[in-house]
């Protein structure tokens, strides 16, 4: 029972967060749409913002979708087998997608790392270690989106006490390794449910679930 509820707690994190850039667009966006036709203005850093939120939302919703059983799967040839048949599809399917993650893991770290002045891992596949000499990019900002406050820790932590003008890249690349590791962890979540036979496929089809509502939607007009 308190398991379920710390899940439920983290859920409640998760989908505040995603609830939160999505509003954040909307606002940005809207915002922008009355400076231009009303003020005759422009937000100049709304674009690249609400690009940079969406990119949020996408990584961090595929995660969370994996979790919930939200992404779309097939089923059809799963559903012929027995079920320790099922449970070694399963198995196989969710090694695949935990080999994809840590390679995903691996690739994403190493593209963010120089930017947050931290050297990458050396290896093309495997990580074999981290470079000892790498060219760190830390002073690399974005476009238009001004500094923030809030992230003027990083000033001192990774540049070097030079002051930055436009946000760091470090700031919004930050969710390419954040959302591999979320992503294998959910796929570990799951094959762990597949070994213990508390689910026997990694995706299940909704086509039973969408069947089941327009059921209920004739029933309900007969009713009525």
């Amino acid at each position: 029972m308190q398991s379920h509820g710390k899940s439920s707690f983290i859920d409640t994190i998760e989908e505040t967060l995603i609830a939160m850039i999505l509003g954040a667009m909307t606002v940005i966006t809207f915002a922008n749409v009355i400076a231009r036709y009303f003020f005759n203005s422009n937000i100049l850093w709304a674009l690249e913002a609400t690009v940079f939120l969406f990119g949020w939302l996408v990584l961090l919703g595929a995660s969370y979708a994996v979790k919930k059983s939200a992404h779309l799967g097939v089923d059809a040839i799963v559903n012929l087998l027995s079920p320790a048949g099922r449970r070694v599809m399963g198995l196989l399917a969710v090694a695949a997608c935990l080999l994809f993650s840590f390679f995903l893991l691996k690739g994403s770290y190493d593209y963010w790392a120089v930017f947050a002045d931290l050297p990458p891992t050396e290896g093309r596949w495997f990580p074999m270690g981290f470079a000892e000499k790498f060219r760190s990019q830390s002073f690399y900002e974005v476009d238009d989106i001004p500094m923030l406050s809030v992230f003027s820790f990083l000033e001192g932590a990774i540049n070097y006490g030079e002051e930055y003008e436009k946000l760091p890249k470090v700031v919004p690349y930050f969710i390419l390794p954040l959302s591999a590791a979320l992503l294998m962890l959910r796929f570990a979540q799951s094959a762990f449910a597949i070994w213990n036979g508390t689910a026997d496929r990694l995706v299940a089809s909704h086509e039973v679930d969408d069947e089941d509502i327009e059921q209920a939607q004739r029933t309900a007009n007969q009713e009525v």
